[in-house]
């Protein structure tokens, strides 16, 4: 099991800048690949970034060159750093984790972003 808890949602800006954390209960070393998706009203869940345990990265095309996912193995957290914020990445954001073997898939609860003038 794996229990997640996402922090750092807020009410800003457009251009300003956020950062959400995601704290795992267990060593994320352990976890094959952890990642932020979101899901505004009325739309699908859609993936934001991903970081695999390697330290490989992947990111939305809507994301690339303005968010920037990372992961503190001492912490058990995995971060997403938000910049340039625009009001349509307002939404709630979602922390998950997958395990390979066997296949598990496991998500948090969610914080709200939303990005308003």
């Amino acid at each position: 099991q794996v229990q997640l808890v996402e922090s750092g949602g807020g009410l800003v800006q457009p251009g300003e800048s956020l950062r959400l954390s995601c704290a795992a209960s267990r060593n994320i070393y352990s976890i094959d690949a952890m990642g932020w998706y979101r899901q505004a009203p009325g739309k699908q869940r859609e993936l934001v970034a991903t970081v695999t345990r390697g330290g490989g990265t992947n990111y939305a095309d809507f994301v690339k060159g303005r968010f920037t996912i990372s992961r503190d193995n001492a912490k058990n957290t995995v971060y997403l750093q938000m910049n340039s914020l625009k009001p349509e990445d307002t939404a709630v954001y979602y922390c998950n984790a997958v395990i390979v073997t066997p296949t598990r898939n496991y998500w948090g609860q969610g914080t709200q972003v939303t990005v308003s003038s």
